[in-house]
């Protein structure tokens, strides 16, 4: 697919990278290491030697009878030995991942609360690596399983690397990291059968969350739009833990990190997460590599979020619990830069799989807090890096710094680095290699003054697990409300065993009556009768991913990156086609053709290779489909997968188009009560619950889309609504229950 949306979109913006790039000082870190074979290169061993034959083992043999296979013929035996230890072992989380290169830029400086020259010198571009990843499942499962997803960072500073291993939602399932084999054994399918596979609907993790009250508001999260993104692009991160900041002074702040993508927080519909599962396991991944490929790179705003280490005990949450929010409304986010990938990957093995992040990676001017989560996941990164890559695993390619790097440590399985010299240790006589100093930039410990009891024990804070789970639930927009409903019916009626689902609708009553009442009625489990706690009613608006619309950011709509399916057939309106995919390109959505053959479509003016056909995709894949209109109506309208495409995106709320004729097939497929479509041919435009029609057939092509509220031409209000991502009133309203998709 992404080879195909090559010729739609202007890449124009490989230039502008081509020239980032040789100025990168990641890939000019990684150059030494990285080759571009050609055909005039020729196979060699590994150690060197040039190969005649590759694909026969040497044999005892006759030209007319085969013999045995001789044990002395080295290269075939290096070939099987090479190919046999090609695994190494998987990430016990987050093994299934995808992720890109890019550069980090301050345009405000945070010198008031760190001395970080990262987060301080506005005339740096940082490079990065990201790595996104489902939790859950093997490295071998679907990208769009209902799951957390990794969103980790390494940015490769002057002053060394610096990782916020982060996640797309802002807290987790347990305060002390000595729960996290507990949780995610939970979690992961179980031992007795091994199933469900990059699945949370079984029993025993929804008896871990009832086990374990302080999960209770994360699964809220878990079970809202942010467990299923549309894309990789289009999701939050957050640093999850907290950590410090201090300054040139020696004052330290409390500090959250958050990622905020300037597209917009998008995420899909559960159908049309379970069918994508199935029709292209790899979803999330193509649409990172095909946005980047086709040079429309996601950015995201990066925020910071301050409480003086004075304020720290002023609310009615601890916050070092790594279970609790600080709501925005009490520390505002305050952003200061920007991220944007820029760069797919050369080889997916030595950068995405041998990548590694430890939460201990910090650089001068950050500092740990005492969250309990964080000091646990110190020590359980850097010890899983150990096990997967070995001890020298800072020296790969993708994980070594920009900076210099001189230490007394040496050896180890395979070691790269050669240090000269007869001194290995400090302090020495010839004075090499000594540590650095505070003048010359050196890391220094906060000297934090600690009075306690050594025992094991959280503060009383720790105790209280509803009120956000309430604030969240609260927050929520209506549509939101109703999916999280959904999601906790899919999931719990999964769960075979009685008293997990109705202990999980007990906790649920602690939230909101409603949200427990509708789920007991989809499960089978008894029907709470009153709240087992009073609600609060309090709200935070940037709990909701609405709150997170481009034009919220301060941008203007975009369909940047969309991807648009036009279906045809043979007699379709060639000026209609070209007139609506020549507007969606110029404004770099990425426009497909879908025939009912890859062959010649013929249409009223020129003809047309499809780049698939009606079976080979499906609805589930595209953003918005749009139908001209042309002769080819009356055989597309007798066509049920054709009508099943329509059917389908309406279902999952998308936006639709149609011009001309190519009304009447939308009318035959959606053609339910309370739909209104374009009857007249004096160029109507009617947008109804984000179904545009215009049965004039007549398209009007300015030099630019103006995507507004109550746009009059069709082009206009057809691309506001797919910049809208989804018109969910449609299922507010039932719409979507009178069609069968």
């Amino acid at each position: 697919m992404q080879k195909a949306v090559a010729g739609t979109v202007q890449r124009a913006g490989e230039a502008v990278a081509g020239g980032a790039m040789a100025t990168n000082k990641k890939v000019q870190n990684m150059k030494p290491e990285t080759f571009d074979p050609s055909e005039s290169d020729r196979i060699t061993s590994d150690f060197g030697v040039l190969q005649h034959n590759t694909d026969v083992w040497l044999k005892a043999s006759t030209g007319d009878k085969q013999g045995p296979a001789l044990l002395e013929d080295n290269f075939a035996r290096e070939k099987i030995m090479r190919f046999d230890h090609e695994r190494i072992p998987e990430r016990v989380v987050h093994a299934r991942g995808s992720g890109a290169f890019g550069t980090f830029k301050l345009y405000e400086s945070a010198e008031d609360v760190t001395s970080a020259g990262v987060l301080t010198d506005t005339s740096r571009t940082t490079p990065v690596f990201v790595r996104f990843s489902t939790v859950l499942g093997s490295r071998g499962s679907s990208d769009t399983v209902r799951d957390v997803r990794g969103f980790a960072v390494k940015l490769y500073t002057e002053e060394g690397n610096w990782d916020i291993v982060g996640n797309d939602i802002p807290v987790f399932f347990i305060q002390d990291a000595i729960k996290f084999p507990d949780v995610i054994h939970a979690g992961k399918p179980e031992p007795q059968t091994e199933i469900p596979q990059a699945q949370s609907a079984h029993n025993n993790f929804w008896d871990f969350q009832y086990m374990h009250k302080e999960a209770t508001h994360m699964f809220m999260w878990a079970m809202s739009d942010r467990g299923i993104p549309r894309s990789f692009r289009m999701m939050q991160g957050f640093g999850v833990n907290t950590f410090t900041l201090i300054n040139k002074e020696g004052v330290r702040s409390f500090v959250k990190f958050h990622w905020t993508p300037t597209i917009g927080v998008h995420s899909l519909v559960w159908d049309e997460a379970l069918k994508i599962s199935g029709q292209d396991p790899d979803y999330h991944r193509r649409d990172l590599y095909t946005a980047i490929e086709n040079g429309v790179y996601p950015t995201w705003k990066f925020g910071i979020q301050i409480c003086p280490e004075s304020r720290a005990d002023e609310f009615d949450f601890d916050i070092l619990d790594a279970t609790k929010i600080w709501p925005e409304e009490v520390f505002p986010v305050r952003y200061i830069g920007e991220m944007e990938l820029n760069r797919n990957v050369d080889e997916f093995f030595p950068q995405i799989e041998q990548v590694a992040f430890c939460t201990a990676h910090i650089v001068p001017g950050i500092g740990f807090s005492d969250d309990p989560l964080l000091q646990g996941r110190n020590f359980s990164y850097f010890d899983t890096q150990i096990s997967r890559l070995g001890v020298n695993f800072q020296e790969l390619p993708v994980n070594r710094p920009v900076c210099p790097v001189m230490n007394h440590h040496r050896d180890g399985a395979l070691r790269h680095r050669i240090t000269k010299g007869q001194f290995n240790y400090w302090p020495n006589r010839g004075s090499v290699v000594p540590p650095g100093t505070i003048s010359e930039g050196a890391y220094v410990d906060y000297p934090q003054k600690v009075v306690a009891m050594k025992q094991r024990l959280n503060s009383v804070k720790f105790s209280e697990h509803v009120n956000q789970a309430q604030l969240f639930w609260n927050s929520m927009a209506p549509h939101e409300k109703l999916h999280i409903i959904k999601a906790l019916s899919f999931e719990l009626s999964k769960c075979e065993d009685p008293i997990v689902y109705e202990r999980l609708v007990e906790r649920l009553a602690e939230i909101s009556l409603e949200l427990a009442q509708a789920v007991s009625d989809k499960v089978g489990a008894p029907k709470p009768e009153q709240e087992s706690r009073p609600n609060h009613g309090k709200k935070s608006a940037a709990l909701s991913q609405g709150h997170f619309a481009p034009e919220a950011l301060g941008y203007q709509p975009t369909i940047a990156s969309r991807m648009v399916a036009i279906i045809v057939g043979d007699g379709f309106n060639f000026a209609e086609y070209e007139a609506v995919k020549g507007a969606l390109s110029a404004a770099n959505a990425f426009c497909f053709t879908i025939g009912p053959r890859k062959s010649e479509i013929k249409s009223s003016g020129k003809s047309v290779k499809p780049d698939h056909h009606f079976e080979s995709m499906r609805s589930t894949l595209f953003d918005s489909i749009y139908i001209p209109g042309g002769e080819h109506i009356t055989t597309l309208i007798k066509q049920g997968r054709v009508l099943h495409w329509i059917r389908e995106a309406f279902g999952h709320c998308k936006t639709i188009g149609a011009s001309g004729d190519g009304v009447k097939i939308v009318k035959a497929a959606i053609g339910i009560e309370g739909m209104r479509f374009s009857e007249s041919g004096d160029g109507e435009v009617v947008d109804c619950y984000g179904v545009v029609t215009s049965a004039g057939g007549k398209i009007s092509v300015g030099n630019a889309l103006k995507m507004a509220k109550g746009a009059k031409s069709f082009l206009d209000a057809y691309a506001y609504n797919i910049s809208l991502h989804r018109n969910y009133q449609r299922e507010l309203d039932g719409l979507t229950e009178l069609v069968a998709y």
